[in-house]
């Protein structure tokens, strides 16, 4: 006996009787995959147990398994479903060869008592009948019927009795293409000299078909799969012995399977185009992904992003239009974990608000008009990876709340479909925007704020950190050289100068169009800026050729409110904690002391 899992393709249980059968140790067949032990027969495999899930009892012959030694087993398996928990089946396997051999055995011993005359007759009966039985068992399967040279029917077991629907007697002795083979699957009469069934005896071949119908007494057909092997004796060909499949199951199994690998291949092949198009979106400037500069802003922030992504903490980068939050997404998404897994970035603010729910959830075909096809969501897009919700603050309230419980639960429902997913995703969220305004005015969840606001990350706008203006600005001109094979463009000192006294309101976005506009417009290698004169407020500095320290100074009240700031940043991760490993002076690289000393001097607490 064994117990098969057919969802998982394993043999949960076998007693020894089964480990002596099938030559395999006990615990080997508990570590065995099902179809291992039935190679190059999962067809037949899976049309015996879903009879057995069907029928809840059924038994064939069709099945050989191989021996621990190497050799194939002619045995009957007999099946039936166990109750509770995940599909078994109890599978009590019959030795036939044994079986017969008991049969043979018990007979030739009652004989035998009879007298050695008789026992010498029977001797003879049992040589012929062991000789017609090897013949006929030698394409042993599910229905087997013989026909001698003439093609007259000359037995009928009983399987092909059930699935002809015609008692033996109805049968032998009648021409069995004219009564079950007559005509074609598709109506087309089927004469008796193309029949592979009597080419059998004719040319002495073993013919084997697939593809045909067998008509039942009903008029019905069914689909089946036979061989048709001669019958010889002495030399003469005497007829043929014919060995058929119901193979209905089957080929429904098959067309399931092929819908199947065709939604697979359909999926993989949008996976791959949206793995290209995500491959095509990353950009390796730099260690930390083209975040460039040198100033304490900078550095600030590189510390706080390689902090940070040794967790799944959820992050909420903030900072002006312009200032790079995407690339701090970036930054943190390849320093992770998931770094080999999938950055899927949502502009919230480039969603018409009647697709918000499809676009991050995903929706079923024929869930609304317009959808011909299921959609995945950009959730389950990310699954495994990391969802970069970039300008979180313009998501519609009434859809807040549904993001709030895909945060909280990590479960969603595809529109239309009632399958509750379930995802693995580590979130980053920016905005420009100031969240808790938008929460006191109304506008935005306090408990999806909160949700978010676990990690905050500001993202420093350019004329706090003037200093990073020059090296940003040769990052940018490097790059238009390359595209516009312009190898002979040049920053100048007076160029930084000029650049690093402009404000910049649009920040490293306007930064990088003026460099490309510059390029474009330059003459022998010389930039031509479009740029106010005034428009900042920044001290004149000294810059060198690729210039470290520009920028303006920090009044005491300005380096004060800085401090502070990171300070409580720390202290809120750390959940208050100074000392130890992953405490606030830790991540500050400062000393417990001397934290001590400036929460104290700052009238920072704890809490």
């Amino acid at each position: 006996m064994l117990v098969f899992e057919p969802l998982a393709d394993r043999i949960a249980a076998a007693n020894s009787a089964a480990a002596r059968l099938l030559g395999h140790s006990q615990p080997a067949l508990r570590t065995m995959a099902v179809s291992a032990l039935h190679p190059d027969q999962r067809p037949a495999l899976v049309v015996f147990t879903q009879a057995v899930l069907a029928e809840g009892h059924w038994r064939t012959q069709a099945l050989t398994p191989r021996h621990g030694a190497g050799k194939t087993l002619r045995l009957e398996y007999s099946g039936c479903v166990l109750s509770g928990g995940p599909a078994r089946l109890l599978v009590t396997l019959y030795d036939l060869d044994e079986r017969d051999r008991r049969r043979i055995d018990g007979e030739a011993e009652e004989h035998m008592r009879a007298g050695l005359p008789e026992w010498q007759r029977m001797e003879r009966i049992f040589r012929d009948i062991e000789r017609g039985n090897r013949l006929i068992l030698r394409a042993a399967g599910e229905g087997i019927y013989g026909v001698n040279a003439d093609g007259l029917t000359t037995f009928v077991n009983p399987a092909a009795e059930r699935m002809l629907g015609w008692r033996s007697a109805e049968l032998v002795g009648k021409d069995m293409h004219a009564t079950v083979h007559h005509t074609h699957a598709g109506g087309a009469h089927y004469p008796h000299r193309d029949c592979p069934i009597y080419a059998a005896f004719r040319d002495g071949a073993v013919h084997q078909v697939d593809g045909e119908v067998f008509w039942r007494k009903d008029g019905t057909s069914f689909p089946v799969e036979y061989t048709s092997t001669p019958i010889r004796e002495g030399g003469q060909l005497l007829g043929a012995v014919i060995v058929f499949r119901d193979v209905s199951q089957r080929r429904e199994a098959e067309e399931r399977l092929k819908q199947a690998l065709a939604e697979v291949d359909s999926l993989r092949e949008r996976l791959e185009q949206e793995n290209a198009y995500l491959k095509e979106e990353i950009r390796a400037e730099s260690r930390h992904q083209g975040i460039i500069g040198r100033s304490p802003a900078i550095a600030a922030l590189r510390h706080q992003i390689d902090v940070v992504a040794g967790t799944d903490a959820t992050v909420l980068v903030t900072g002006e239009s312009g200032t790079g939050k995407e690339l701090v997404a970036r930054a943190i998404h390849d320093a992770s974990r998931r770094g080999g897994r999938p950055l899927i970035r949502v502009n919230c603010a480039a969603i018409p608000r009647e697709l918000f729910e499809s676009e991050f959830f995903g929706h079923a075909r024929g869930a609304f008009t317009g959808a011909l096809r299921d959609r995945t969501g950009r959730f389950e897009l990310a699954d495994g990876g990391t969802l970069f919700l970039d300008e979180v603050g313009e998501i519609p309230l009434d859809l807040q709340g549904k993001l709030l419980r895909v945060l909280q639960e990590r479960q969603f429902e595809r529109v239309g479909e009632e399958r509750t997913r379930s995802v693995d995703v580590r979130l980053i969220a920016a905005t420009n925007r100031d969240l808790k305004e938008e929460v006191r005015r109304g506008r935005f969840r306090e408990d999806l704020y909160f949700r978010l606001n676990v990690f905050p990350v500001a993202s420093a706008p350019l004329r706090e950190r003037r200093e990073d203006v020059p090296l940003i600005a040769q990052h940018f001109l490097e790059a238009a050289a390359r595209r516009l094979n312009r190898p002979d463009l040049r920053l100048t000192e007076a160029d930084a100068r000029r650049l690093a006294r402009y404000d910049w309101p649009g920040n490293v976005r306007e930064l990088e169009n003026v460099i490309e506009r510059a390029a474009i417009l330059a003459e022998r290698g010389r930039l031509r800026f479009d740029l106010p004169e005034a428009r900042g407020a920044g001290p004149e500095l000294r810059v060198t050729e690729r210039p470290t320290d520009l920028g303006r100074l920090l009044t005491e009240e300005e380096r004060r409110a800085r401090a502070r700031s990171e300070i409580e940043a720390a202290l809120h991760f750390t959940g208050g904690r100074i000392f130890g490993a992953g405490g606030a002076a830790e991540l500050l690289g400062l000393k417990p002391t001397t934290l001590r000393s400036r929460m104290k001097v700052l009238g920072i607490g704890r809490s």
